[in-house]
């Protein structure tokens, strides 16, 4: 099969869609299909043995913003012309690049599938209003979401079935080298995140201060990533809590497996990448019940999932309280492999491919 991938995001930029396209894009040609990458992200990459057209300006704009008002004529003018048996976009909440390609594709008469990888929280009423994704259904685009979360209310304003295709990790790498690392006293607490409101990296550090004193106890709290909050929670940080950055994956895997408990603090969460790949590590994840990395845990199995913040504090404290659950709950996470690898997700993505041909020739 040909593919088409489309979104406004890419590498070098680093970030949710970016690492999940590049790596949808990976598994595809290991699956023996043929695949071209077109963004209007700026920069290269590494040749990974595939076509990436970046149709954007060669700079970003101020504030890291991505648009090119001639990228959708020079799609327009490859898809008239090529012979892609589909096309598949990836949207964020604002995607005008990805948008603008599921138009042309349609143009074109090509099959189209289409991804969102955000949850779409206080602008559904917008996206309602404009209606498009009730009319790319009736035009037999196969709409898909990276959850439960992330789909139920674009079924909501669409009308039409939102399939889940979930986002993928490299368990071979996450899950490799030994089970378990030297550990320091008392309870490590990690998570990795963009450092910015929606993520609420400052209320995880007001919850860990509230686990301490109920369990009164050490705690230590390593907040891995980097983002516009950085600055500001790094000077009011106590002396427990640690922002290395933006780790790399190596050094990220390692932060991982000298832990003991990872923690997931957002509620407007489309999967949870990150949490993925520390469950496949084996760490036992606290999480609230809003949000999708609910849908990675098996509550009292392989983590702990609360209601809210209160409960969130309590389940640390009692995570730092009592090694046996610790353990109970790491060990078997660790033998459960997680249904979110890159063979399972593949299947499922041309599963999508399939719907979208189909839909196509009605």
């Amino acid at each position: 099969m040909k593919v088409a991938l489309l979104s406004d995001c890419y590498p070098p930029r680093l970030g949710g869609i970016e690492v999940q396209v590049h790596g949808l894009a990976r598994a595809l040609v290991r699956g023996g299909h043929a695949v071209e990458v077109f963004t209007i992200t700026p920069g290269q990459v590494p040749d990974d043995g595939f076509p990436v057209h970046r149709l954007g300006l060669h700079h970003e704009l101020p504030g890291g913003l991505l648009v090119n008002p001639r990228a959708r004529a020079a799609l327009r003018k490859t898809l008239q012309h090529s012979d892609f048996d589909v096309v598949h976009a990836h949207l964020g909440v604002v995607s005008p690049f990805a948008m603008d390609g599921v138009v042309v594709a349609l143009g074109a008469g090509l099959p189209v599938a289409a991804t969102w990888h955000s949850v779409t929280g206080r602008s559904e009423p917008i996206v309602r209003a404009l209606g498009y994704t009730g009319r790319w259904a009736r035009q037999g685009v196969a709409l898909s979401a990276v959850s439960r979360v992330a789909a139920t209310p674009l079924e909501r304003v669409a009308g039409a079935e939102v399939s889940i295709v979930p986002n993928g990790i490299d368990n071979s790498f996450w899950c490799a080298g030994d089970e378990r690392a030297l550990r320091g006293n008392g309870t490590h607490v990690v998570s990795a995140m963009r450092l910015a409101a929606r993520k609420r990296p400052q209320q995880l550090v007001d919850m860990v201060q509230r686990a301490r004193a109920m369990a009164g106890q050490d705690i230590r709290l390593t907040i891995a990533g980097d983002g516009p909050l950085h600055r500001r929670l790094d000077t009011r940080r106590p002396p427990w809590c640690q922002l290395p950055g933006r780790l790399s994956p190596t050094a990220l895997r390692d932060l991982y497996r000298s832990a003991d408990v990872y923690a997931a603090p957002a509620v407007l969460e489309a999967f949870g990448i990150a949490a993925a790949e520390a469950r496949s590590c084996g760490l036992p994840v606290v999480t609230r019940a809003e949000s999708a990395v609910a849908d990675l845990v098996e509550h009292e199995r392989t983590g702990l999932v609360v209601a809210d913040d209160r409960e969130f504090a309590s389940a640390l404290a009692r995570m730092a309280s009592d090694p046996a659950l610790r353990e109970r709950l790491s060990s078997y996470g660790r033998s459960v492999a997680p249904a979110f690898g890159w063979d399972d997700v593949l299947a499922t993505v041309i599963g999508e491919y399939d719907r979208a041909r189909r839909s196509a020739r009605h």
